[in-house]
């Protein structure tokens, strides 16, 4: 039997995959192209961190998206400006100064992505009830997640192989060509199966009561105790993390003579793409089941540990310098896996001990976006810190950094068992894209 026109299955899958490609595509993809046509670690990590700003001060204006008519006109609007951000791409690369035209471009695709988020997340939630929301929850992160697959996997390796016949620079142009017809296929199939017309009423708001509304907000996750503390450890959990993610798989790509691994785009690809991400999502799904057994109070110092995994594997691989693609490929499952296992912690630390209180859903929201920040900020200045030290010393340095944290974890709130059941399988479902 086929399913109804307007049955969810129509529309989340697509309409998440959409959400994961245009968000992955700028926070990483983009990075890896970088580095295939020879920019420098710093370059990349300073300004690719700076267009991950739009995903962390999303928050800002998302309450003024609801002055919009309708959360499906923003969703299909932000989703064409996709499209026209990857053929600008396409043409950017071809171009005499083609790394600032890049990250003029990559600006546009990133707040145009974080505004699709806001209006997509909206959508889904308006749209279903409390039981379709969870029923669904499973397709919204295993499509969010295949795009990854599509990036960090398909089309990086299909990059690496173009690269070979046809040189860098065509071959990057080819591949967001390619992305640009993606989007735009599923930019239509959306604006016909999105539930909710393009022209529906204009809500009853007014900015300026938004605007209050938003300031109480904000003075109410101000006002929280021991905010500031809560705060300064979700911005020391992802220090170390910010780094790592952002310096390893360009370390795998960089030439031997430089002290990298002196892989292919195409070999990092099949790495990242296959069992990187699938190991990501085991340690997740099992971070969240061991937190909901322990709960989070007792949990947290595994956390903690597990996310210096991906530091201890990156400094292993930067001291042996391994060349067997076998032994890369295992080191790369253990960092995912440990990445995937320890995350789950700063979600349900955000959930529990942050968001409650009136403003739940929104001061979830904005503790997000301070954590988003913390990534961003260590990302930003991960490149200047590598170049200085080399690979080595940077790896260890990112071993060090995730020692205030752990000691941090004594002195901040941090909810028990009972507090922890229940939510560990949405925390899983998080992971995915923070």
């Amino acid at each position: 039997m086929s399913e109804p026109k307007d049955s969810p299955i129509r529309w989340v899958p697509s309409l998440y995959f959409v959400q994961g490609l245009q968000f992955f595509v700028v926070m990483l993809f983009a990075g890896l192209m970088f580095k295939s046509v020879g920019v420098a670690n710093d370059q990349i990590a300073r300004w690719t961190g700076v267009l991950g700003l739009a995903w962390a001060l999303k928050p800002l204006w998302s309450p003024f998206l609801e002055l919009a008519r309708s959360k499906k006109l923003i969703v299909v609007v932000t989703q064409f400006t996709g499209a026209l951000g990857m053929g600008l791409m396409a043409l950017a690369l071809q171009l005499p100064h083609y790394f600032a035209v890049s990250i003029a471009v990559l600006f546009l695709l990133a707040y145009a992505s974080a505004t699709h988020d806001i209006a997509c997340d909206g959508l889904y939630m308006a749209s279903l009830d409390n039981g379709q929301q969870a029923a669904y929850a499973g397709w919204q992160g295993a499509f969010f997640n295949a795009s990854k697959y599509l990036t960090l996997g398909g089309l990086l390796m299909l990059g690496g192989y173009l690269q070979n016949e046809m040189g860098a620079f065509n071959a990057w142009s080819c591949i967001f060509l390619l992305l640009a017809v993606l989007l735009v296929l599923l930019a239509s199939y959306n604006a016909w199966h999105l539930p909710g017309a393009l022209n529906t009423a204009h809500a009853d708001l007014h900015a300026a009561a938004v605007l209050k509304t938003f300031a109480g907000v904000v003075q109410a996750f101000l006002r929280k105790p021991g905010i500031w503390l809560a705060v300064l450890f979700i911005v020391l959990f992802r220090f170390a993390e910010g780094q790592v993610q952002t310096i390893g798989p360009l370390f795998l790509i960089e030439a031997r003579s430089k002290g990298g691994l002196g892989l292919t785009a195409e070999q990092v690809g099949g790495i990242y793409g296959t069992v990187g991400t699938t190991t990501f999502l085991i340690g997740s799904i099992a971070g969240g089941y061991f937190t909901s057994w322990l709960g989070l109070k007792r949990a947290m110092p595994f956390l903690i540990l597990a996310m210096a995994v991906p530091n201890a594997v990156f400094y292993f691989l930067s001291t042996l310098l391994p060349t067997d693609m076998l032994q890369i490929g295992l080191a790369v499952a253990v960092e995912n896996m440990g990445y995937g296992f320890g995350f789950v912690g700063m979600i349900l630390y955000i959930m529990q001990a942050v968001a409650p209180g009136p403003y739940q859903t929104a001061h979830y929201a904005l503790g997000s976006g301070v954590m988003q920040l913390g990534f961003i900020f260590s990302k930003t200045i991960s490149g200047d810190i590598q170049v200085a030290m080399g690979y080595p010393h940077f790896f260890l340095w990112t071993i060090a950094c995730g020692v205030p944290a752990l000691v941090l974890m004594f002195f901040v709130k941090m909810p028990g068992k009972a507090r922890s059941d229940g939510m560990a399988a949405a925390a899983a479902e998080g992971v995915a894209g923070a």
